[in-house]
């Protein structure tokens, strides 16, 4: 077996993320980048590709982290972030869907069918409101490759050509409050992430939360992970056929309203979080009412 150089396998996928966030403008001069820092590698990889880059352009950078609660789980997260982001000298924001929305993910999972469900829901609109009102100008995701290539199959699947539109590197500003998204690890394969990691001995949170079995996601990461060790290379010719429909006029418009409830950006009169929260709210009452 060959050894891998770590100095070597740095430089490659540094250069990699370097080149996408050049190519692809991801980084203006003068900005606040707010990385979403879950203190899985990926996150955290995102949060050291970019302190790096500020050796070549003049930006500022925040974490936030989010801690969903979720008991035996999460906190080893948070300890992560909160490492990776002192050693690196990196202001911290730390937000809960305790003390944000009043609950824990733990309290309100079963009234869904999948976890997933709320947890993306309110992880986002979190992630949002803070790095709005931090005044950042973009948020940073860890999603890799993969993720992608998941996240196109799923929509390709359920027929929802609308999410075509927030694929890509980085998505566009379609509202004065919804805080756009880029992703610089957006042609990096998770394997490599998980590679960097262990090689410089990073200090990651690497549980599996025990509610992603349950999502269509898992089903399709585990689809792709088998067909890639049977037939090498299937992940990036899914990703170059991506690229192709990327290349697409997109006619689709997303116009965007501001919530009733709470004012954050929703294509709805009420955004999915507070429909989210009604729902909780209601099936409390009733859980209540039958004791």
């Amino acid at each position: 077996m060959v050894k891998l150089d770590k100095d070597e396998f740095n430089e490659h996928i540094f250069t990699r993320i370097n080149n996408l966030i050049s190519d692809y403008e991801l980084i203006n001069e003068g900005e606040l980048i707010a990385v979403a820092l879950s203190g899985g590698k990926d996150s955290v990889l995102t949060l050291h590709a970019l302190k790096k880059y500020q050796q070549f352009l003049d930006f500022d950078l925040v974490a936030i982290s989010v801690d969903e609660g979720i008991k035996g789980y999460r906190q080893h997260g948070i300890d992560s972030a909160v490492n990776n982001a002192k050693a690196l000298g990196v202001e911290l924001v730390q937000k809960s869907f305790k003390d944000d929305e009043g609950f824990a993910l733990d309290d309100i999972y079963s009234d869904f069918k999948s976890a997933c469900i709320p947890c993306g829901v309110f992880r986002r609109n979190i992630l949002n409101k803070t790095a709005y009102e931090v005044g950042a100008c973009k948020i940073a995701t860890g999603h890799n490759l993969d993720d992608e290539i998941q996240s196109f199959l799923m929509s390709f699947a359920r027929g929802d050509t609308i999410k075509f539109s927030k694929f890509g590197p980085e998505l566009d500003v379609i509202h004065p409050k919804l805080v756009p998204r880029i992703k610089p690890l957006w042609n990096t394969p998770e394997k490599e992430v998980g590679m960097w990691a262990v090689l410089n001995n990073i200090d990651i949170h690497l549980d599996e939360c025990p509610y992603s079995h349950l999502s269509l996601r898992a089903k399709i990461k585990e689809f792709l992970n088998v067909s890639e060790d049977q037939y090498p290379g299937i992940k990036q010719n899914v990703m170059e056929s991506f690229k192709q429909i990327l290349n697409f006029e997109n006619d689709i418009v997303t116009n965007l309203n501001e919530c009733e409830v709470c004012g954050e950006p929703t294509s709805s009169s009420i955004c999915k979080a507070c429909e989210l929260k009604e729902l909780i709210s209601q099936n409390c009452e009733n859980h209540i009412c039958n004791e």
